[in-house]
């Protein structure tokens, strides 16, 4: 069991895995480069424990002490306590969960280990937004999906504000890298994987009229927030397919028609 430490100084060295957690650019270089990444709230820090990640130290005020004391008295690690406008200060931003955790990365598994055994899987392309790759995380974990598949430009899923809205669902679905991009698309295809571009093109075919629930394999791919797929991968996929829409609405954000394609992937 670790012993909380009381923490007064937020220039503190011990505290160094939480500080200016608001600058993403820092984040997104320091924590893969470190190998490190941070959980917040409860349900988050548990689900990483429970995937197997390794906590560094965790941060805490006072009151989540109780809450977290089963956490605490199996952590190999140091627990520091802070009041909250300490940990504000720190972080820079209120920490209304009340809780974080400094946890040590996994290797990233290749495309092709995550595939072996993979029925249905989701491609992303370009999505960096990590308030859209947290809500799609989200939605591959409930609704079935067996992996999702990166390009090398998409956000990091263990950035602090996809793991927050995923609820930790990035635990849970295993991902890895296409890279170089699309021609790594080619794994996905010798997998056995029909391709199925979701673009709101008048080109494309309704999703529903492929009865993509029956095909032995199938990998939906998804671009980013406004521009979508890229040419480059529409072209490289199986067929193109849109979600039909109705009054005028020519599209969804992409979280949302993530959540409609990967249900209609896995619901006879």
């Amino acid at each position: 069991m670790s012993e909380p430490r009381t923490i007064t100084d937020p220039a503190d060295p011990r505290l160094a895995d939480y500080t200016g957690l608001t600058d993403v650019e820092l984040r997104r270089r320091r924590e893969p480069a470190e190998g490190l990444f941070i959980a917040e709230g409860e349900k988050v820090i548990r689900r990483a424990l429970a995937a197997g990640y390794r906590m560094r130290s965790m941060l805490l005020t006072s009151k989540w002490l109780e809450v977290m004391g089963d956490v605490i008295a199996e952590a190999d690690a140091p627990v520091h306590v802070v009041e909250p406008a300490l940990a504000e200060a720190v972080t820079g931003y209120h920490v209304h969960r009340g809780a974080l955790a400094s946890m040590e990365r996994k290797p990233l598994p290749d495309a092709a280990e995550v595939l072996a055994g993979a029925r249905r899987v989701a491609v992303l392309e370009g999505l960096v937004d990590h308030t859209n790759l947290g809500a799609i995380f989200r939605s591959a974990a409930a609704l079935g999906m067996d992996a999702v598949l990166l390009s090398p430009d998409c956000a990091d899923p263990l950035y602090r504000r996809a793991v927050k809205v995923s609820m930790g669902a990035v635990f849970a679905v295993p991902y890895a890298r296409l890279d170089p991009w699309p021609a790594a698309l080619d794994t996905v295809r010798e997998a056995g994987f029909t391709l199925l571009a979701l673009t709101p093109a008048d080109t494309a075919v309704d999703l529903h009229t492929l009865a993509p629930h029956s095909l032995p394999k199938a990998a939906l791919m998804l671009g980013a927030e406004g521009d979508g797929l890229t040419p480059r991968a529409i072209a490289a996929a199986h067929h193109p397919v849109r979600i039909p829409m109705a009054h005028g609405i020519d599209s969804l954000n992409v979280g949302a028609a993530a959540a409609v394609a990967f249900y209609a992937v896995t619901t006879p």
